[in-house]
């Protein structure tokens, strides 16, 4: 872990954020074509995450409790609408990211783009762009795949 600030919960506070895919949008004519990005043969799988709690420093008695998403470089897949991704685990790989006895090497061999050939992405309707519209037509394909 390259961050300061993660060094501590990388080493300690390691955790599973579960999804069914993210995000990403592609620059076209001026304009943001917003793309689902998922996996080819399972429909739940888990980014690699760290957590953390803290103090508010302007009020002692609230603990904070917050989350991140490791990010690595993008494959192939993802490369033309971002250059990062979400480390994506594979099952087998989830107990050694959460337990404190696996050495830090291993851990960071885990930080690695998943196969573009494990993936799929579709671009899907502009919905997404707000919190306020949560309904299947978010990841409806709109008309061709990638």
């Amino acid at each position: 872990m390259k961050k300061p600030a993660f060094r501590n919960a990388f080493r300690y506070r390691r955790c599973l954020i579960p999804a069914c895919g993210f995000y990403e949008w592609q620059k076209r004519d001026g304009k943001k074509q917003p793309w689902f990005i998922t996996l080819k043969e399972t429909d739940l799988f888990a980014f690699a995450g760290l957590w953390e709690r803290w103090k508010n420093p302007e009020d002692e008695t609230e603990v904070i409790e917050s989350c991140t998403i490791i990010t690595t470089d993008s494959n192939e897949l993802v490369r033309p609408l971002h250059d990062r991704m979400p480390v994506i685990l594979e099952r087998p790989d989830y107990e050694s990211w959460l337990s404190r006895q696996t050495p830090e090497r291993e851990l960071a061999a885990l930080l690695r783009p998943l196969p573009s050939s494990k993936m799929t992405a579709w671009p899907v309707s502009p919905l997404v762009n707000s919190p306020a519209n949560d309904s299947p037509e978010c990841v409806r394909p709109l008309n061709y795949h990638f």
